[in-house]
């Protein structure tokens, strides 16, 4: 199966992913990856945007071809995954607030829009308050707003819980791309919503030889910082914010289940107090909510809407 056997009959071509240029940032243990869509105009806004947490950089590429060049958008790739698997630790949601302050400082970048989504999110608030000074306005992409964890599961149990298949497929090896691929569209929340930019975003996570390709994202990060997730300052920071934020929510969870991360309820309690407005995006599920078309287009949006505020 292509990318295209997804498309409807009839449907127009999905758009391909937008070239980009691969940087290498100095921090802490060696170089950081970083993907840059530039914009034409020197002077255009700038984002920089964090993914989740066995993600990477390529995430944000639907996102980056909606800003249409209005923007440039500068993205990532955290410690322990993909061009920055090699990285060591220490791991953590402060080592990647702390990395993304480097990027922006090193790359010139003055107050940049910040985006995280999912685990990115949670980055990017601890980011805006252990670095009020290096990032500008903060859009939070259904993630950032914590809860306790449960206190009976193991580090594990708990990273299972939450983020399900992509923590059993760190275990797993695949014997071609072809077969990565076919794991990825089984995906609930992939379904009949398969792009170009979504297998470019999903092959950049492949590492070694066939027959032995697996993730590249190294399981000792992702259990440092899925349990980091849970940790005090993480939980705090969307309540420490140095500006209003927002944050947007997908409709639906990561397995496009009915219910999404945050039940009304929940979100009521862990954002009391806070300075955040919630958007609701209809019709979309937790990782289409930056990679779908119409997911895409609105975190566009936003993140043009909050350069602008910025700015102004």
């Amino acid at each position: 199966m292509t990318p295209s056997d997804t498309a409807p009959a009839g449907a127009r071509p999905a758009p391909e992913p937008l070239p980009f240029e691969e940087l290498r940032v100095p921090v802490p243990g060696g170089d950081l990856t970083v993907l840059r869509w530039a914009a034409p105009d020197p002077a255009a806004p700038t984002v920089l945007a964090l993914h989740g947490i066995t993600a990477n950089a390529l995430s944000w590429g639907p996102v980056a071809r909606r800003l249409a060049g209005r923007a440039t958008l500068v993205a990532p790739d955290l410690r322990g995954r993909a061009g920055s698997a090699d990285l060591p630790g220490p791991y953590g949601i402060a080592v990647h607030a702390d990395d993304a302050a480097t990027v922006a400082e090193a790359l010139g970048l003055h107050r940049p829009v910040l985006a995280g989504h999912s685990m990115g999110a949670f980055t990017a608030a601890l980011a805006a308050v252990r670095h009020p000074q290096r990032f500008g306005r903060l859009l939070l992409v259904d993630g950032g707003a914590g809860f306790p964890a449960p206190t009976h599961l193991s580090p594990d149990e708990l990273l299972t819980a939450v983020i399900g298949p992509a923590m059993n497929r760190l275990s797993m090896t695949f014997p071609d791309r072809a077969s990565y691929r076919a794991f990825w569209q089984a995906h609930p929340a992939f379904a009949r919503r398969w792009t170009p930019e979504v297998d470019a975003y999903i092959q950049r996570d492949l590492v070694g030889h066939e027959p032995q390709l697996r993730s590249s994202c190294r399981v000792e990060a992702v259990r440092a910082d899925g349990t980091g997730l849970f940790g005090d300052d993480v939980l705090a920071a969307v309540h420490r914010l140095p500006a209003p934020a927002t944050l947007v929510l997908a409709e639906r969870g990561l397995l496009d289940e009915p219910q999404g991360l945050y039940d009304a309820d929940r979100l009521a309690s862990v954002l009391d107090g806070a300075r955040v407005t919630v958007l609701h995006a209809p019709d979309t599920n937790h990782y289409t909510l930056l990679t779908g078309e119409e997911g895409a287009a609105l975190i566009a949006g936003l993140l043009l809407d909050a350069a602008g505020q910025e700015a102004s």
